[in-house]
């Protein structure tokens, strides 16, 4: 994880050689998450789970329409699984999100690019039962985000964004077994700290 959160840090340095702005803030919000369960061509619908984000960014500005947005965040995703008992799925990831932002408008951006999670912990709570998951699951989660966001001139930034997980996160599942994937509705508030737009 050091090694992929690194790599990050010095590409972003690179592009800082050839960028018009730098700046960056904090940001945070509200996750609507869920997982796509389809095994051996079982396909369940489960409930979101309300959780949340909250970490840090770095805008790398290369033109007035076109930047770079790496970010680190905490997140806290998984889904409710309802039945003859209800199962909670709580999974906490340092994600690292690298949108490639447009700006159609001077406040206006629309984004998307990959974002990779590490999984820092994995609780499953049934009954008022708790049990760690963490060794049932993948400790790498790929998926892809598509968003929409307002940066106002006095820092404040809202954006609402939609990841997609692509990779399976269950260990024991092969692509022939089917797969679960993580998904995620991101709310999120952000202040730019330093630097312009």
């Amino acid at each position: 994880m050091k090694k992929i959160i690194l790599s990050f840090a010095l590409l972003t340095l690179a592009f800082g050689a050839f960028a018009q702005g730098i700046s960056g803030g904090i940001k945070g919000g509200l996750n609507l998450a869920n997982q796509n369960y389809d095994v051996e061509g079982f396909t369940i619908s489960p409930d979101n789970r309300t959780s949340f984000h909250l970490g840090g960014y770095l805008n790398v500005g290369f033109s007035e329409s076109f930047s770079l947005q790496p970010e680190l965040l905490f997140n806290s995703v998984g889904a409710k699984y309802t039945g003859d008992g209800d199962y909670l799925m709580k999974l906490n990831y340092i994600s690292v999100p690298v949108m490639f932002k447009y700006n159609p408008a001077p406040i206006f951006n629309i984004h998307a690019g990959p974002q990779f999670g590490f999984l820092m912990s994995a609780k499953g709570e049934s009954d008022g039962d708790s049990e760690d998951i963490k060794d049932d699951l993948k400790g790498l989660d790929f998926g892809f985000g598509l968003g929409a966001g307002v940066d106002l001139p006095m820092g404040l930034n809202f954006s609402a964004r939609y990841i997609l997980g692509l990779s399976n996160i269950v260990d024991e599942l092969d692509s022939s077994d089917g797969k679960v994937t993580n998904n995620v509705i991101q709310l999120s508030i952000g202040y730019r700290l330093f630097g312009g737009k």
